[in-house]
C-alpha cells in the first residue's frame, strides 16, 4: 500500500513537472514571438523615419523657387533629375520625382455631361496601346458616385475591372481636377502615342527630339517636325502641371520599404499640399494600403 501511494506521488509529481515545462516553454515561445513582433515593428519604424526624411528633402527640391514660378514644368528641372540612390540616416535612399500632369487624366472622363469625343478618342488608344478591355463606366457618372475619383482603387465597383486590369493601368493615369491638361514637356512615349495620327515610331521621335526646356508652347509642341501634319490636336494638351508623385525606396539592410505621396503646388502661393501618403511592400506597384 505504502509502494503504492508513493508511486502515485512520483507520478503527480510527474504531471506537474510536465505542466510547468509546457507552461514555460509556451511564455518563452510567447515571449519569444514578442520580441520579433516589437523587432518588426522597429524595424518597419526605421524605415517609415528614413522614407519622410528623404521625402521632405524631395520637396525642397520642388520649392526651388528658381523653376517653380516658370510657365512650363518639364524634364530639364532639377526635380527631373534627381533620381539617385543616396546615403541617408544609415539608410540607403532612392528618390524619384513625377510631374502627375504627364498622365491620362481620368476624372476628365467623369465630368458632367458629355465627354468631348478627342478624350474619349485618347482613351480608347491609351487602352488599345496597353492591350486592355474598355470597361463600362456609366455606373461611375453622376449620380453614381458623389463626385470625381479619388483613389484609383474605385474603379473596381466596375464589373469587369480586377487588380490584374488596374495593375496594367495604373502607371498611365491619374486622378486630377477635370479641367488638367495633359503636360507635353513630360508625357511618356506611351501616353503621346495616344494623340490623333500619332504612331509609336513618332512618338519615340519626338521624345528624342523634345527639348530638355520643354517646348515653348502647345501650338511649337503640335507642329514639331517630326509630327507636323498628324493631325494632332491641341484640346487638352498643356505645358505644365500642379501635381506631383514622390516615390522613395528605402533600404536598410534586407529590409526594404516604399514611400509614395502626392502633393498639389498652390496655384496662388506656390506651397505644396500632401494629397495623400502610402507605405507599401518594395515589390509591389502603387497598390493602396
Amino acid at each position: 500500500m505504502k509502494g503504492r501511494q508513493e508511486g502515485v506521488a512520483l507520478i503527480t509529481v510527474l504531471l506537474v513537472m510536465s505542466l510547468a515545462l509546457l507552461l514555460v516553454s509556451s511564455l518563452l515561445r510567447s515571449h519569444r514571438l514578442a520580441v520579433q513582433s516589437s523587432a518588426q515593428l522597429l524595424h518597419r519604424l526605421q524605415l517609415q523615419q528614413s522614407g519622410l526624411s528623404a521625402e521632405t528633402l524631395a520637396l525642397q527640391f520642388l520649392q526651388n523657387a528658381q523653376w517653380r514660378d516658370s510657365k512650363s514644368v518639364n524634364l530639364g528641372q532639377e526635380w527631373a533629375r534627381l533620381g539617385t540612390t543616396f546615403e541617408l540616416d544609415g539608410a540607403t535612399a532612392r528618390i524619384d520625382i513625377e510631374d502627375l500632369a504627364g498622365r491620362f487624366n481620368f476624372n476628365q472622363l467623369l465630368k458632367p455631361g458629355q465627354v468631348d469625343q478627342i478624350t474619349l478618342g485618347r482613351w480608347a488608344q491609351l487602352l488599345q496601346v496597353l492591350n486592355l478591355k474598355a470597361p463600362d463606366l456609366t455606373r461611375l457618372r453622376p449620380p453614381y458616385n458623389a463626385g470625381l475619383l479619388s483613389d484609383i482603387s474605385e474603379l473596381r465597383l466596375v464589373p469587369g475591372i480586377d487588380a490584374q486590369w488596374l495593375s496594367r493601368i495604373r502607371p498611365w493615369i491619374a486622378l486630377l481636377p477635370a479641367d488638367a491638361t495633359l503636360n507635353v514637356n513630360t508625357a511618356s512615349t506611351t501616353l503621346l502615342s495616344t494623340l490623333e495620327g500619332m504612331t509609336p515610331a513618332a512618338a519615340r521621335a519626338l521624345v528624342a527630339q523634345r527639348p530638355l526646356a520643354g517646348f515653348s508652347s502647345v501650338q511649337a509642341f503640335t507642329q514639331a517636325p517630326v509630327i507636323e501634319g498628324l493631325g494632332v490636336a491641341s484640346h487638352g494638351l498643356g505645358l505644365t502641371g500642379r501635381w506631383f508623385r514622390v516615390t522613395v525606396q528605402i533600404e536598410i539592410g534586407q529590409r526594404r520599404l516604399r514611400l509614395i505621396s502626392d502633393f498639389e503646388r498652390n496655384r496662388h502661393n506656390g506651397r505644396l499640399q500632401l494629397l495623400q501618403r502610402r507605405f507599401v511592400p518594395a515589390y509591389e506597384k502603387e497598390i493602396s494600403l
